[in-house]
Formats: C-alpha cells, sequence, structure tokens
C-alpha cells in the first residue's frame, strides 16, 4: 500500500470529514491514507452474494449487515478500514452514521494485490477490536472459504471450506453452500 497523503498526516477527523466529500474510498492508518484499490467483477460478485445471503438470513434480527461502503473504525490503533461486509448486532453501532466500532463477523473477498496484508497485518489490527468473533476470508481465485472464529481464551480458529461444503459462521448461526457465494460468476 501506497500513502497519499506523504507530507502532512490527517487526524482521523480530518480524514472522517475528506472521506464524506472523495469519490474515491481511502482506508486510513494512523495519519496516513491509502487509495483503495479498483475491484473487479468476481470481488464484487462473490462479496454481494454474502451480503445478500447474510441479510437475508439477519432479517428481522438486532444485527445488521453492511457492504463495502461502511467503514470499520479501530479506536486503538486510529485505524479505519472497508472491509467487504461486516455484521454488528451492537446498539452502539445504530448511532455511528459513517463508521462500525463494534462488529460480530468482518468478510474479506482476497484478491491478488491484498491476499497477503487480509491476511496479515490486516487480520492482526482486526484483532483488537473486542466485539470480533468472527473473520471470514473468501477466495476469488479458488472456490475456498477460510473462516477464523474466537475462542474464549482469545484464540483464533481457523476452519476451511471448499466448494462441495458449507460454510458455517457460528455466531450468527449462518450456513450456506460456499458454491452460493460464487453464483453468477462469468
Amino acid at each position: 500500500m501506497i500513502a497519499i497523503q506523504d507530507v502532512k498526516k490527517l487526524s482521523s477527523e480530518e480524514y472522517l470529514s475528506q472521506e464524506k466529500t472523495n469519490l474515491i474510498k481511502h482506508e486510513y492508518i494512523n495519519g496516513e491514507v491509502y487509495e483503495m484499490p479498483g475491484a473487479s467483477s468476481a470481488h464484487v460478485t462473490i462479496a454481494g452474494n454474502m451480503f445478500f445471503l447474510l441479510k437475508s438470513h439477519l432479517k428481522g434480527s438486532n444485527c445488521r449487515v453492511y457492504n463495502a461502503d461502511m467503514k470499520v473504525r479501530i479506536d486503538r490503533l486510529n485505524v479505519f478500514y472497508y472491509p467487504d461486509v461486516i455484521v454488528t448486532c451492537s446498539e452502539e453501532d445504530k448511532g455511528l452514521n459513517y463508521y462500525k466500532k463494534y462488529p460480530q463477523i468482518i468478510i474479506e473477498v482476497l484478491s491478488d494485490s491484498t491476499e497477503s496484508f487480509d491476511r496479515g497485518d490486516k487480520f492482526a489490527d482486526y484483532r483488537k477490536i473486542e466485539s470480533l468473533r468472527e473473520y471470514v476470508l473468501i477466495s476469488q481465485s479458488k472456490k475456498r472459504v477460510d473462516s477464523f472464529t474466537k475462542q474464549d481464551n482469545n484464540l483464533w480458529i481457523l476452519e476451511s471450506f471448499s466448494e462441495e461444503e458449507n460454510l458455517v459462521i457460528k455466531s450468527v448461526n449462518f450456513n450456506c453452500a460456499v458454491s452460493s457465494l460464487y453464483e453468477d460468476l462469468d
């Protein structure tokens, strides 16, 4: 990732103000602003399928599902990210219009340019979110999903799901065929 703003670091308030009017999304890491890369058709389709399936499953619950236009704020690190899909069941998040602070589930669709960051430093940052229970990574290149689930002792357990299996997201009692995430791909 290459910082856009090298001369002067921005405060989180300056970042939020600018982001409301920017035509291009930017992530924010402790004062530095990073332009978000454009997404492929496959990326958008997979993220959309995941959003739709979760939204349908959680209809009528106190949980809300958001797509890639909603930021996650990590106060402890002074960071804002745009995950592909988030689920929050927090009452505190309902009053926050431009970002969410208490996601229960974060989902990222992997691309060649972001996979190592999503699996590495970004996941390390996400683990600082106390409310986070599950982190799901969906591959674009293979029909495979990796799901990390937080245990009571703060240990994260990895489960991988292949095309012929069902993805299980335990914290919201969600279950779907992995193949349904790849529906409508060319």
